[in-house]
């Protein structure tokens, strides 16, 4: 098979609810699981893994809107601010998912959801606008619910699937779990070719891991 792209795009909260230790400990997460990033990516040839990101607070904007081949990419800690629109970052990846400017054979897209508080625009118009997209629909999607107040049931809503769940990050070591198992489990999942019923183009063939609490002590 022809090399194909895997698109990976990081949806990250930064809301005053994720001031302190909560972004500190999610900008260190990411940028020392990039390098799991790139040896998954070497293991699978067929795939270009190419990552961006976007933030949202009281406004939504791409913090990488390129997409950047995963050898060249380098991590810029975010910095915390505003509310959290979290409908209008759904927007923004909804028209990225379009054909153009998504070409028409790729592998499917991956998108990573990480959050801890609850919407304060219109969420679910920006959800049905992501639906609305082939790839959208196609995408294998990962929910991030950092610490115990966390709106777990918007982040199931963005999953589309009751058979998976939100991982919950209550600590920075669940957080820590949560982001490499992301980074390398939902791109291997990604990089397996479309096959041609419509019921295989929904299904996500992963299945994500349960975060034991095995005596952290270090909660938000």
């Amino acid at each position: 098979m022809a090399n194909r792209p895997v698109h990976f795009i990081w949806l990250i909260d930064r809301s005053y609810s994720m001031q302190g230790e909560k972004m500190g400990q999610l900008n260190y997460a990411i940028r020392e699981a990039v390098p799991e990033m790139r040896s998954v990516a070497h293991d699978n040839p067929a795939a270009q893994l190419l990552l961006r990101t976007l933030t949202f607070s009281s406004t939504a904007q791409w913090h990488h809107k390129v997409p950047v081949p995963v050898d060249d990419f380098t991590w810029e800690d975010i910095q915390v601010d505003g509310m959290t629109n979290l409908g209008e970052a759904l927007q923004l990846v909804a028209r990225e998912l379009q054909t153009p400017p998504m070409p028409q054979r790729a592998l499917k897209p991956v998108l990573a959801l990480v959050s801890d508080g609850v919407p304060t625009d219109d969420w679910k118009s920006g959800l049905a606008a992501l639906d609305a997209t082939p790839w959208g629909k196609k995408a294998v999607r990962v929910a991030i619910a950092i610490g115990a107040d966390a709106d777990r049931d918007v982040l199931q809503e963005f999953l589309g699937n009751p058979e998976l769940q939100p991982l919950d990050a209550n600590s920075p070591k669940k957080l820590a779990a949560a982001i490499r198992w992301a980074s390398t489990a939902a791109v291997k999942a990604a990089s397996q070719p479309l096959a041609g019923s419509s019921d295989a183009l929904t299904k996500q063939p992963y299945a994500p891991p349960v975060l034991d609490d095995d005596d952290d002590d270090d909660v938000w």
